[in-house]
């Protein structure tokens, strides 16, 4: 293997730059100057979806593709930027030192945090529009003390080690994603704050009837986190799409002037031999769009299973080419929980497909 600035280096400049009008922020793309442009912007979809399509192995660092096979991370970047999407996340989600312990990387974490974020800012500076790269930071698969190990002050330090890593490539802005404790949230953000000035949006999974496998409600997570300055709040991943829907309109009630994220799944998981299938059809994840969209959600994406026939899709609904059908959102039959009842104990390793 190539070290990473020749590997990276390689493939980056195949693409070069379109000029890009610097944003208020000082970063390439201001995410909040774009969406006062365009009133609502389309997120891509999987990273996880696309790279297992493309050989990814069960198990393996889906980061490491970053380094080995950077063509393809930049392949996908550029489906998804032209099917539609106005942002994209880096391949970036499990770069933190913590996740990336399982894979004896600990000690890569900037270093492939950097080259995740420059072939998300390659792909998008080659579109010749604007487009907004986000440095996808997911959670750290720890529990915090006292129900784990991880301190506040160990979590901020792998979160902002991840971060200076994501600066440093080019992220216009670090999307903290998938997250489930508000304490790790902000232990996050802090992270991310130490690292350096850049934009924060949060997007936290409520997969448990609900709520996120914490325990935290939509509108707990509004009431806690709208204070922290964040240019963007939601909610990905999830149980199904019912449910995200309405954990998404819990925080836009709750979340003042801040813009509402949501990237839901396309659909509910399921296996179809030894092979995980989301039930989820572009015309679902349309209708999906349509409902956002008219409850005045600004930020509307995929998660799990979105695939770029989806993103497209969902482009045309957006852009008012496409009708979209009355498909009702899947869920499923587990009853949401009261606004009383305690977080669950437990907590799943996880990464998104």
């Amino acid at each position: 293997m190539e070290p990473r600035d020749n590997a990276v280096t390689a493939v980056t400049d195949q693409y070069p730059s379109h000029p890009v009008v610097m944003g208020q922020t000082g970063f390439m793309v201001s995410l909040s100057t774009l969406l006062a442009e365009r009133s609502h912007l389309l997120v891509d979809g999987a990273m996880g979806t696309e790279l297992f399509a493309r050989g990814l192995t069960a198990g393996d660092p889906p980061e490491m593709w970053n380094l080995d096979m950077p063509d393809d991370i930049i392949a996908i970047h550029r489906a998804y930027i032209d099917a539609g999407s106005d942002i994209i996340l880096t391949n970036s989600f499990g770069g933190t030192g913590f996740r990336l312990k399982l894979h004896n990387l600990q000690d890569r974490a900037v270093e492939l945090s950097q080259a995740a974020a420059e072939l998300g800012r390659a792909a998008a500076d080659a579109s010749g529009r604007d487009v907004v790269v986000a440095g996808s930071m997911g959670p750290s698969g720890e529990l915090l003390v006292p129900m784990g190990e991880m301190t506040p002050e160990t979590a901020t330090a792998a979160f902002a080690e991840q971060a200076e890593g994501l600066i440093a490539g080019g992220a216009d802005v670090v999307w903290i994603e998938t997250m489930s404790s508000l304490e790790e949230v902000e232990a996050a953000v802090a992270g991310v704050r130490l690292a350096g000035d850049i934009p924060v949006a949060v997007t936290m999974s409520y997969d448990t009837a609900g709520r996120t496998m914490m325990g935290v409600s939509g509108k707990a997570a509004a009431e806690r986190l709208a204070p922290l300055g964040l240019v963007a709040l939601g909610a990905n991943c999830g149980n199904n799409i019912a449910e995200t829907e309405a954990a998404v309109l819990q925080l836009k009630v709750g979340a003042g002037d801040t813009p509402i994220i949501v990237k839901a799944n396309a659909g509910i998981p399921e296996f179809k031999g030894d092979k995980l299938h989301y039930t989820g059809t572009p015309e679902v994840m349309g209708a999906h769009v349509k409902r956002m969209r008219d409850a005045g959600i600004e930020i509307i994406g995929g998660c799990c299973g979105t695939s770029i026939q989806h993103i497209a899709y969902m482009r045309g609904v957006l852009d008012g080419t496409i009708v979209a059908p009355d498909i009702d959102a899947p869920a499923s039959n587990n009853p949401a929980p009261s606004e009383g009842r305690d977080a669950p104990a437990r907590r799943r390793r996880r990464r998104r497909e």
